[in-house]
């Protein structure tokens, strides 16, 4: 199929362009781009895009599927269709399903489960709510993204035993994460030694879970006046501090998950100038929200880690605006309404995103002028993609076609009949959003 955008918005930071133009797409290539395309096939799709924006297809670095083990969660099918919904041509699933991604067969099983899903979606790769949903905008063209797979560092991901990390490797996996923090730093400093020849990307969360304790909101004047535990910065710093001496001395690439203090950026950032080879990301509800959002308890604001305080959140969005911080994570954890339905400090940690992040950060980050939008874009595109040493082609003639068509001005409701997602523990349910992906091309 031939389809034609006319005066679309062009964000490609690969390109570094903002610009209206038309778009010419054809057999999943990019055949043309100009300010004004006329010579077309009398079979060519044109659609008015005005208002509309194009972006290179987003990229999530890390996210949990319940699916296997925790199917009322979320199904692979259920996680890729959220994922193609929030605009995401790839996305990686942390290793923590039941049984743990970490060993080769089940790596080879999931990879097995994605190829018949793929072509359960017809020779066209067509997705569509179908008999499941049917009140999505969504284009019914836009195919499943790429599923990714985190291979765990340990057994179990129970942080003890090292698993068979070149089998992984050779199996396929992306990179290498328990997605738990790894606190046995004579374990942390064999794996670095070990991965160094393999050239796969690892992934650390940096956290002192001593110092962490039973904690569930970050420490400060509202954690008191909330009667909630508190978690101190520190508890994060000083593992991200451990870790980047280690860094130092054994030269491996890493990866620093789920910053959320403004001393973190401050560490990460003196580190990269420094020389050290790592890159960082935040995720998207840690740039929107602070401590005060936790007033109402709703448990879906607890998260590990917590919620910054407005510092924090101010240091976090200007270390992604000058790249101290590399990249956007949506860190999707979906829970059933019956683990969720507790006291806030007993109900498990996370929060769905996927369907959620763009139109969110697009609202309150790029309408503010707080971000430019090829910042924001460049945060959940490219960057997330160089993080799993991917590249992401630029929007010019002849480059594969992984786009993400988005809408910023319409509206919808955050309701279980218009979330893909199985679960619903957002603290937006409920709640009229403004910003919707129209399509995907991948």
């Amino acid at each position: 199929m031939t389809e034609l955008l006319q005066k679309v918005r062009v964000i490609d930071p690969v390109s570094e362009i903002d610009e209206l133009f038309d778009v010419l797409i054809a057999d999943g290539y990019i055949r043309e781009v100009a300010s004004h395309i006329s010579d077309i096939s009398s079979d060519t799709q044109i659609r008015d895009c005005q208002g509309l924006v194009l972006g290179p297809g987003l990229v999530d670095l890390y996210s949990h599927s319940g699916e296997p083990g925790f199917e009322e969660r979320e199904t692979l099918s259920s996680f890729l269709q959220a994922a193609a919904a929030g605009g995401f041509t790839r996305v990686s699933i942390l290793p923590d399903t039941s049984p743990v991604i970490d060993n080769p067969a089940l790596v080879a099983q999931l990879q097995q489960k994605r190829a018949e899903g793929h072509r359960g979606r017809g020779a066209e790769g067509q997705r569509g709510r179908g008999a499941e949903k049917s009140l999505s905008p969504l284009h019914p063209s836009s195919p499943a993204p790429l599923l990714h797979l985190w291979g765990a560092i340990t057994v179990d991901v129970a942080g003890k035993q090292m698993t068979e990390l070149a089998d992984l490797a050779s199996a396929g996996v992306v990179g290498f994460t328990d997605g738990k923090p790894l606190e046995n730093l004579a374990l942390v400093r064999r794996v670095l030694e070990y991965l160094q020849p393999l050239g796969k990307p690892v992934a650390f969360w940096p956290s002192d879970r001593q110092l962490t304790a039973n904690g569930v909101m970050r420490e400060g004047t509202n954690a008191l006046r909330f009667g909630l535990p508190p978690i101190p910065a520190s508890a994060e710093t000083t593992a991200i501090a451990a870790m980047l001496e280690l860094v130092a001395t054994i030269g491996t690439p890493v990866h620093i998950m789920r910053v959320s203090t403004a001393r973190s950026v401050e560490l990460i950032a003196s580190a990269k100038a420094a020389g050290l080879p790592i890159t960082a990301s935040t995720t998207w509800m840690h740039l929107l929200l602070d401590t005060k959002a936790v007033k109402s308890y709703h448990t879906s604001l607890h998260l590990d880690p917590p919620l910054g305080n407005p510092r924090d959140v101010a240091a976090l969005r200007a270390g992604v605006r000058a790249g101290a911080i590399d990249a956007i994570a949506i860190d999707h954890t979906p829970y059933s309404y019956e683990e969720k339905v507790q006291a806030f400090a007993e109900a498990p940690a996370g929060a769905i995103g996927l369907e959620l992040a763009l139109p969110l950060l697009w609202q309150y980050l790029v309408e503010t002028e707080e971000f430019t939008a090829l910042e924001l874009w460049r945060a959940l595109s490219t960057n997330p993609a160089e993080c799993l040493g991917q590249k992401v082609s630029a929007i010019l003639p002849h480059q594969p076609a992984e786009l993400t068509l988005f809408d910023p001005q319409q509206p919808w409701k955050v309701e279980r009949k218009s979330l893909y997602t199985l679960s619903q523990n957002t603290p937006w349910l409920g709640q009229q959003l403004k910003g919707h992906v129209l399509q995907t091309w991948c």
